[in-house]
């Protein structure tokens, strides 16, 4: 089933809902001090750009943010899919309206942190068949043997 995407400007109930569920996941999966999740609020209040997919019967199936980092830089934050909607493409297609949205807006490089365990294989298979390519800490950031860091030019 095809994704539409819609940008959320404010406090969303289909969006904060994914997003609230990204962050359960993902202080599930990492202790607190490697987790650098971001609540709706927070995202809104860094100035991320958060989208929301949307299947053709309405319901929202995926979430995903651009937060901006320096000039022409942005981080992906909170990739997130319903669970029972894994492996149909969603994080794919998620993952390219992501990158169009950040050309069309001038980024030249994005950013993101993951985990390095198992839990996140799939999630750094991901990245890296779209051209994510592992690299050190950025921003304020620090080595974190439980963290991955990519980049990709665009």
């Amino acid at each position: 089933m095809p994704l539409t995407f819609r940008e959320v400007l404010r406090a969303d109930p289909a969006a904060d809902g994914l997003l609230a569920a990204h962050f359960d996941l993902m202080r599930a999966q990492s202790p607190a001090e490697s987790c650098h999740v971001m609540t709706a609020d927070e995202l809104r209040g860094a100035a991320a750009r958060v989208f929301v997919g949307m299947e053709s019967d309405g319901q929202a199936v995926a979430v995903g943010a651009l937060k901006p980092f320096g000039e022409g830089e942005a981080e992906l934050k909170a990739m997130h899919c319903l669970q029972a909607r894994r492996g149909q493409g969603y994080g794919r297609a998620l993952l390219s309206h992501l990158v169009c949205v950040a050309q069309d807006a001038g980024v030249r490089t994005l950013w993101l942190e993951t985990g390095s365990s198992a839990e996140f294989a799939a999630a750094r298979a991901l990245y890296a068949s779209a051209g994510f390519a592992p690299c050190a800490p950025f921003g304020t950031y620090q080595p974190d043997p439980l963290s991955m860091f990519m980049t990709r030019s665009l």
